[in-house]
């Protein structure tokens, strides 16, 4: 089964990037792109999302923020924070995310986190093996 993935970044290139990548991963579903953080808590209470890739530095409220956000629901994807700024990486580790990938990031270490996801269990397909 496919890892459903969402993107959050209001940064419409970054957004394009990172969907580019994800379209071109196999056994992954890319959900939606998002540029406001806001409107991701109800796309994900309506959909069943595995994993949200979010920048942290945003107009509306900050990826942090939206992480909490998220770790309060009933079935909380994992949120992989991206930023250029590195110090941004613990506050990633305090709230308990996922991952984090330093910008400029490269279509390996989003790979990366992929297969670190896959690999802790956390996919369907994995009940299979």
């Amino acid at each position: 089964m496919s890892i459903r993935v969402v993107i959050v970044d209001n940064a419409p290139e970054l957004l394009d990037k990172l969907s580019g990548i994800f379209k071109n991963m196999n056994d992954v579903e890319l959900l939606g792109c998002f540029e406001e953080a806001v409107a991701v808590v109800e796309f994900v209470k309506e959909n069943p999302v595995d994993m949200v890739f979010t920048d942290i530095v945003m107009p509306d409220i900050s990826g942090i923020s939206l992480a909490k956000e998220l770790h309060k629901l009933k079935t909380p994807p994992a949120v992989v924070l991206m930023s250029s700024i590195p110090g941004f990486s613990l506050e990633a580790w305090k709230i308990q995310a996922y991952g984090f990938l330093e910008k400029p990031y490269t279509r390996a270490q989003v790979e990366q986190m992929i297969q670190k996801y896959r690999k802790a269990g956390n996919s369907d397909d994995s009940v299979l093996k």
